[in-house]
C-alpha cells in the first residue's frame, strides 16, 4: 500500500462501450481486487455492459482514478500513472446502480472518496443511486456513511464444499405430467424469458432479462447449454429451470461450479421443482469436475435459504447494496 493521498488524482470519464486499451486496464485491476478480496468487485452484468454499452434506453458510465505514479515498479519502468480505482455506473430510466474497485495497493488512501466525489460532482447529486458492495466490507460501509447512503439489502453467497454429497436425480423425482431436458439455443429463448419473467416478477435484476441480455450472456465462453435444465409441464410449457456454471480452474484453484439461476414459475411452485432442479444441476457440475458450487440468494428469501441448507449449502459472504435517499 502507498502513503500517498488521492483527494486530488486524476479521474477520467468514459462512456461505454469502453476501447480495448481501457477494458485491458480495468481487468487487470479487477483481477488484482478479486485476487485480494476473494470474490468479484464487479458484477458480471456490469462488465458486459461495460464491453457492449448495455440495452438500448441505458447510460453506462465508468469512471477512472489514476495515481501519478506506479508505487510497485522500479525506475526503469515506472509509468506517469496507472489506474488506482473505478466506478461503473450503469442508469436505466429512474434506476442507478453503481460499483466499485478499488486496487489493493491503494486502498485506505482516498480513492473510494475520490470517485464518489466526482461522482457526485459530474451529476450534481448522488440522490437515488444504488450501490453495491461486493463482499460486507467495512471500508464500503464507512464510504457509504460518509455520503449519507443507507443499507437496503442484503444477498447471501453460499458455497457447497461437498457436491458428491448430493444424490443423483431419479428419473421418477419429478411429480407427473413434468419432463426434463436441456436449453436447446435458438428455439427456447422466447419462451425461457417468459418463465423467467413470470418466476422473478418482484426481482429488481433477474426478472427484466431482456433478449439481448440473455444472447450476451449465452456468447460467454462458460456457457452451455447441456449445463442449462428446463422443467417442462404437460403442455410442453417452461415450468422451472436450472441454469449452471462453472468457471475453468484459475490460480491454483480447481473448476468452480455456480447455480447462475433456478426459477419456478407462480403457477408451479410448490411441488418440488426447485430441489429437483438444483440438485440435477450440481451433480451435473460435479460430473464436469467442480470442486465447489457456490449460488447467490436474498438473505430474506427464506424458503429458498431452508432448501440449500437442505442440501449443504453455508452462508459464506454477503454482497450488500446502499441507496443514497433524496432526503439524506
Amino acid at each position: 500500500m502507498t502513503s500517498a493521498n488521492a483527494s486530488h488524482w486524476p479521474v477520467h470519464r468514459h462512456l461505454a462501450p469502453l476501447d480495448a486499451g481501457v477494458l485491458a486496464e480495468t481487468a487487470e485491476l479487477l483481477k488484482a481486487s478479486s485476487a485480494a478480496d476473494g470474490t468479484p468487485s464487479v458484477s458480471e452484468q456490469s462488465l458486459i455492459a461495460l464491453r457492449t454499452g448495455g440495452n438500448d434506453g441505458q447510460q453506462v458510465e465508468a469512471y477512472l482514478v489514476y495515481s501519478p505514479e506506479d508505487p510497485f515498479a522500479d525506475e526503469e519502468s515506472a509509468r506517469d500513472a496507472v489506474l488506482a480505482g473505478f466506478a461503473v455506473l450503469v442508469t436505466t430510466g429512474d434506476d442507478a446502480v453503481l460499483e466499485m474497485a478499488v486496487h489493493p495497493g491503494y486502498r485506505n488512501i482516498g480513492v473510494g472518496l475520490r470517485l464518489a466525489g466526482e461522482l457526485q460532482a459530474s451529476r450534481g447529486t448522488l440522490d437515488g443511486i444504488q450501490a453495491w458492495s461486493h463482499g460486507d466490507a467495512a471500508a464500503a460501509e464507512d464510504l457509504a456513511a460518509q455520503f449519507g447512503f443507507t443499507r437496503v439489502r442484503e444477498l447471501w453467497r453460499m458455497r457447497l464444499s461437498t457436491p458428491s454429497a448430493v444424490s443423483p436425480v431419479d428419473d421418477d423425482a419429478l411429480p407427473d405430467g413434468y419432463t426434463l431436458r436441456t436449453f436447446v439455443p435458438g428455439q427456447d429463448e422466447a419462451a425461457w424469458l417468459d418463465a423467467n419473467a413470470r418466476a422473478f416478477a418482484h426481482h429488481p435484476e433477474q426478472g427484466a432479462l431482456t433478449l439481448r441480455d440473455l444472447q450476451e450472456r449465452q456468447a460467454e465462453p462458460w456457457f452451455d447449454p447441456e449445463g442449462f435444465f428446463l422443467v417442462l409441464d404437460e403442455a410442453d410449457r417452461i415450468a422451472g429451470y436450472h441454469w449452471t456454471k462453472l468457471e475453468s480452474a484459475h490460480d491454483g484453484h480447481g473448476p468452480q461450479g455456480e447455480v447462475y439461476v433456478v426459477g419456478v414459475v407462480p403457477e408451479a411452485q410448490g411441488k418440488g421443482l426447485g430441489k429437483v432442479l438444483t440438485r440435477r444441476g450440481i451433480t451435473h457440475l460435479r460430473d464436469r469436475g467442480a470442486a465447489t458450487v457456490l449460488l447467490y440468494v436474498e438473505a430474506d428469501n427464506a424458503p429458498a435459504v431452508r432448501l440449500y441448507e437442505s442440501l449443504g449449502f453455508t452462508h459464506w459472504d454477503s454482497d450488500v447494496m446502499y441507496r443514497k435517499n433524496p432526503a439524506s
